[in-house]
């Protein structure tokens, strides 16, 4: 019996074998054994396809079984997974994680390019500071958790080809004057007119603008110690050239006047400035800011004099802080972080600079305060009333 069991397949002939072979699919399906089935299985897999969507039936895709595309066993991803091979990225199925995780690349993006902007704009323009400016500075600490004083010089040097009378005639002089204290949950200002008549090292007495003109930032330094008793730690030098650049790309500010009728050097039509405001709030561009901040004379309100400006222009600044803390400012960020460092020069690098603007938003917005001698438009420093005029100022700026 074994023997002729062994000699079977010799025997057959060539042509009996079937030219493929049967292989059988073992265990019955799970929808046969549900239904009672006594079937062998089947010599075959079956595959079930998912429903199509709307989209996936306008690119013409094919059903994927949905057993296949989620079991790693079945050459799929595995269940986990949401990637679908050879699809672009912007065609995948969106869904509320995936739309966070892009919003939140993009956010952090957006806001890396405004620091990276921001520090290379810094760099280049920290060395428009000449070196007699650090050595006249005394060393400042970390804003953050110490205070220190800055001084705010804003110039009257006009743009090139700019027709003002006298725009280059002789030596720029500082058109603003402004003490900062600022840091450690500080922020108080202090303003200086630039008509106050004082002592200038090594030259003789004569307004406190002059000393800009005489020996530069750092005389101006020098001569504002003198005068305060205050060591500065910082210099900003605000270029009004490019101040209204900066303005505007911050989307402008909001101040509050009186009425203003402001003429500056034979107004628009010989190349100078015109602003009328009427009383009330107004949204200013950087050009009716700029004019703003430098109207002395205004031919609607006679009392207007240098205090009056020196509140204008600290309210521009308190109005630029509360744009750079809005909202509004992250659409603007990339050109606002481009033009501030360019719309100054300051010894302070892009690090120094941010740690500035952070403890500029710890310590809040500081009220107006300029030095003056009670009812008079200026003090005369030099005399007993003057002295005590200075004191008290700067007690306040150190003090609160």
């Amino acid at each position: 019996m074994q023997s002729s069991m062994s000699d079977e397949p010799r025997n057959r002939a060539p042509t009996d074998d079937p030219p493929y072979r049967v292989y059988r699919g073992g265990e019955p399906d799970r929808d046969d054994r549900a239904a009672g089935s006594k079937s062998e299985g089947r010599p075959y897999n079956l595959y079930r396809s998912v429903p199509k969507g709307l989209r996936a039936r306008l690119r013409g895709e094919e059903n994927i079984d949905s057993e296949q595309r989620h079991d790693p066993d079945r050459g799929g991803p595995g269940r986990d997974s949401r990637r679908q091979t050879g699809v672009r990225w912007w065609r995948r199925r969106w869904t509320v994680r995936r739309v966070l995780k892009y919003l939140v690349v993009a956010i952090v993006a957006w806001l890396l390019l405004s620091f990276v902007l921001f520090l290379v704009s810094a760099e280049i323009q920290s060395g428009s500071i000449p070196d007699s400016v650090q050595a006249a500075l005394a060393p400042g600490g970390n804003m953050l958790t110490s205070t220190d004083t800055v001084l705010v010089i804003g110039t009257d040097q006009r743009p090139k080809g700019s027709k003002e009378p006298g725009a280059f005639a002789g030596g720029i002089r500082s058109d603003t004057m402004m003490l900062w204290r600022i840091g450690g949950g500080t922020s108080r200002r202090l303003s200086i007119p630039r008509d106050t008549v004082v002592p200038i090292p090594g030259y003789p007495t004569q307004k406190i603008n002059a000393a800009y003109s005489f020996g530069g930032p750092a005389l101006a330094i020098k001569t504002v110690e003198n005068l305060t008793g205050v060591k500065i730690n910082h210099l900003i030098i605000v270029n009004l050239a490019d101040f209204p650049k900066f303005i505007d790309a911050i989307g402008g500010v909001d101040v509050k006047t009186g009425r203003i009728c402001s003429v500056i050097s034979g107004g628009v039509q010989k190349g100078g400035f015109t602003l009328n405001l009427r009383p009330g709030v107004h949204h200013l561009d950087g050009r009716d800011a700029l004019t703003l901040a430098r109207t002395r004379e205004n031919s609607c309100n006679a009392a207007s004099n240098d205090l009056t400006r020196e509140a204008y222009q600290q309210q521009i600044l308190n109005s630029i802080k509360s744009r750079l803390l809005s909202p509004s400012i992250f659409f603007r960020l990339p050109w606002a972080s481009w033009d501030a460092p360019q719309a100054v020069r300051t010894d302070m690098g892009g690090p120094t600079l941010l740690t500035l603007f952070a403890a500029a938003e710890l310590g809040g917005s500081a009220p107006t305060q300029i030095l003056q001698q009670n009812h008079l438009p200026l003090p005369d420093v030099q005399s007993s009333s003057g002295q005590t005029a200075i004191h008290r100022a700067v007690s306040r700026l150190l003090n609160g």
